[in-house]
């Protein structure tokens, strides 16, 4: 099982529609998703956002989906569509990425019901911008710089809840919450890295 790190327990959480999430696995490997510990699943890939995708991660899934719906490479109506989709589906929330404009966090927003979850990248972002368009929760994606931006947005609006990267050390997790996030999200190691591993043991096991 992928067990994500103790130190998240640390986290004041997330309430949503009862559940508390403090623990976000991002990945849409479906193996990954049906061996993890985490509290939900933070389904987010680079290329056009699929219903057929979005489908068959939340009906392997026994933990909550928020699901990216795009605002990168997929834009407008497309996007407002495919968080409708998303939510029909069973998707506890929908994700859109850092450059999806105010105006179709909007139009989403007067569409689904479930939360928005909105990338930050930047401390240069117009977070209140984000906030008073409709997000429901800030997903802060900055590398080194997620505590520094975790900070900023917590002045800007003390009371939006943040998911945010927590880095590769326990440390480097405390920092982050400590600068204000609810939940954090981890990055699990890959199939074939956990096979790799597998499969030198089985190697030394026949030596």
């Amino acid at each position: 099982m992928i067990r994500v790190p103790e130190v998240i327990q640390n986290v004041s959480g997330i309430k949503i529609h009862g559940k508390v999430i403090k623990s976000l696995l991002f990945t849409t490997d479906i193996a990954i998703i049906r061996n993890t510990n985490a509290n939900a699943i933070l389904a987010v890939y680079p290329f056009t956002p699929q219903p057929v995708i979005t489908h068959a991660i939340i009906m392997a899934s026994d933990i909550p989906v928020f699901s990216g719906v795009g605002g990168g490479l997929t834009q407008g109506k497309r996007a407002v569509n495919l968080a409708l989709d998303a939510e029909f589906q069973g998707a506890m929330g929908v994700v859109v990425n850092a450059p999806t404009a105010n105006e179709i966090i909007k139009k989403i927003r007067m569409t689904i019901d479930i939360p928005i979850i909105v990338t930050i990248v930047s401390e240069a972002e117009d977070i209140k911008g984000r906030v008073d368009a409709g997000a429901t929760i800030l997903n802060v994606s900055g590398a080194k710089k997620t505590p520094q931006i975790v900070k900023k947005v917590r002045d800007i609006c003390p009371n939006i809840p943040i998911i945010a990267t927590g880095g590769p050390t326990d440390d480097t997790i405390m920092e982050t919450i400590e600068a204000g996030a609810n939940a954090i999200s981890y990055t699990p190691p890959t199939n074939a890295e956990i096979f790799s591993h597998v499969m030198d043991k089985y190697r030394e096991e026949r030596q």
